[in-house]
């Protein structure tokens, strides 16, 4: 019996260090590059690695800055982006390893890439909106609790990502292992921009409570939340009643 817990302690232990050290490729999923017609690269400037966005032009204050999902080609979202903001210069953040950025993505990374693209986006235009959809939320939250972003808007966020893979791997002490956690709850408070926070009223991805609780972390009054009715978590874009909140959004 002792020999056979032995047996069973090595393999929760070997499981444990096998999630340690691959953990990061159970949240990124690197998509190629997809071109969009009509658009531009900026080489954004970021420590270690050749990191670009992709630039939808616009002349004039206004713009917006996209931050995208886990497994999200960016340059997918742009068409419903630029019927929303028509006014708008339109920036994709590609994330490391994402599109044409080079590098490993991680936390610290995607925050540092996050304040550099804000940074030079508001040397041209004066009016900037930080926009972040599911794993993007967190990236947004943090941008905006750094900088003066003019508007938030977060598509099924989380209160926090160790929170949600604690709940996905109940048995391994996630919390001492996850090195990217995303704390968007931490960061909420830090924020002054008016806020839209979009959840999806069927998310199978991001459990409502989830959103609801990052959603009750912002200053009073200073975020609206929207449900969309029947959406999931990777078609909410597709309901008309997402474009009419994104056009209201800025």
């Amino acid at each position: 019996m002792l020999q056979l817990l032995a047996l069973i302690l090595v393999a929760y232990l070997g499981l444990c260090a096998a999630l340690f050290v691959f953990q990061r490729s159970l949240i990124y999923f690197p998509q190629r590059f997809a071109p969009a017609s009509g658009t531009t690269t900026l080489v954004v400037p970021a420590e270690g690695a050749r990191v670009v966005a992709t630039v939808w032009p616009h002349d004039g204050p206004k713009a917006l800055v996209y931050f995208g999902g886990n497994a999200e080609t960016v340059t997918h979202s742009l068409p419903h982006l630029v019927a929303a903001h028509p006014d708008h210069a339109i920036y994709l953040m590609n994330y490391r390893g994402y599109g044409g950025s080079a590098g490993k993505p991680s936390e610290a990374a995607l925050y540092a890439d996050a304040l550099a693209l804000f940074d030079q986006v508001a040397s041209t235009h004066s009016h900037v909106v930080a926009m972040g959809s599911s794993l993007g939320s967190g990236v947004a939250v943090y941008l905006a609790s750094r900088r003066p972003v003019a508007r938030l808007v977060l598509v099924t966020p989380f209160d926090s990502l160790e929170a949600l893979a604690a709940s996905h791997y109940r048995i391994f002490p996630v919390r001492w292992l996850l090195q990217d956690k995303y704390e968007s709850w931490r960061y909420a408070p830090e924020v002054t921009a008016p806020t839209l926070v979009i959840a999806a009223e069927h998310d199978e991805i991001i459990p409502r409570a989830s959103t609801e609780l990052l959603h009750s972390r912002f200053r009073s009054g200073l975020a609206r939340y929207q449900v969309i009715a029947g959406a999931g978590h990777n078609t909410v874009s597709a309901s008309p009643a997402y474009l009419a909140l994104l056009r209201g959004a800025q």
